[in-house]
């Protein structure tokens, strides 16, 4: 009995001992598994590059689909504010085809210039040094979308002005316009209403894009199913350990 008790004691204390042998491995290879490994500045330009460059292109070929402006209310282009009481005095006096047919054509005219941003971030993604990289990797959730307002608003707009001046012509827009504010101004007592359509829906189309970039930007940064390469993964990754 006694040679038992000691066999059973050795055979306790052994296993004791190994159990807390594995465990600590099992504690140490842990660690290694759920280490964040830093990625190095290439990795991190590119990366984010990558990224921008996909979410851009996303964004703009969204948009510049068929309703890619029209069928999204985030988006979609109304009646100017100075101009709704233009649309609620006319829809009032049964002409409701009327203004469905001026937002149909501002809607074209702005997807139609949606095509024409792609280039223009690329080239914005290109100029952008590693100080840039750095700020908007570690810095706010909107500090991309940020950095492209800053950077491309004006090249937007010198892009896009012509693109939607000849779309609204083409579309029909300037005619239904005219139609409405002819219209409207000829009631009596209203002050007139002179909106620049161009520059309106231009102005609507540039922040609709930033609202489409926006929303890619959120995406990638707080979901990890949107890194969709192993780059992005280290990269952003890294990022998200560091807010």
């Amino acid at each position: 009995m006694k040679k038992i008790a000691l066999a059973a004691a050795i055979t306790t204390t052994f296993l004791l001992s190994s159990c807390e042998t594995l465990n600590q491995y099992a504690g140490a290879y842990g660690g290694v598994l759920n280490q964040v490994v830093t990625p190095t500045q290439t990795e991190m330009s590119m990366g984010l590059k990558q990224a921008l460059e996909f979410g851009t292109n996303y964004s703009a070929d969204r948009l510049s689909a068929k309703d890619g402006f029209l069928g999204n209310m985030a988006v979609k282009i109304l009646f100017p504010d100075e101009a709704k009481k233009v649309e609620n005095t006319l829809r009032s006096l049964g002409l409701n085809q009327l203004c469905d047919n001026v937002i149909l054509s501002l809607n074209r005219a702005a997807e139609d210039a949606a095509k024409e941003a792609k280039p223009i971030f690329v080239a914005a993604i290109k100029q952008m040094t590693f100080q840039d990289v750095s700020n908007i990797l570690l810095g706010q959730q909107d500090a991309a979308t940020n950095y492209f307002k800053r950077t491309t608003s004006s090249l937007l707009a010198q892009k896009f002005r012509p693109v939607i001046e000849s779309s609204i012509n083409k579309v029909g827009a300037t005619r239904y316009w005219t139609d409405v504010t002819t219209r409207y101004n000829k009631i009596p007592l209203v002050k007139p209403i002179q909106t620049d359509l161009t520059g309106y829906v231009t102005d609507k189309a540039i922040a609709g894009l930033f609202v489409e970039i926006a929303q890619e930007e959120l995406k990638i940064r707080q979901q990890a199913a949107a890194r969709s390469t192993p780059l992005l993964q280290k990269v952003f990754g890294y990022a998200a350990t560091k807010k």
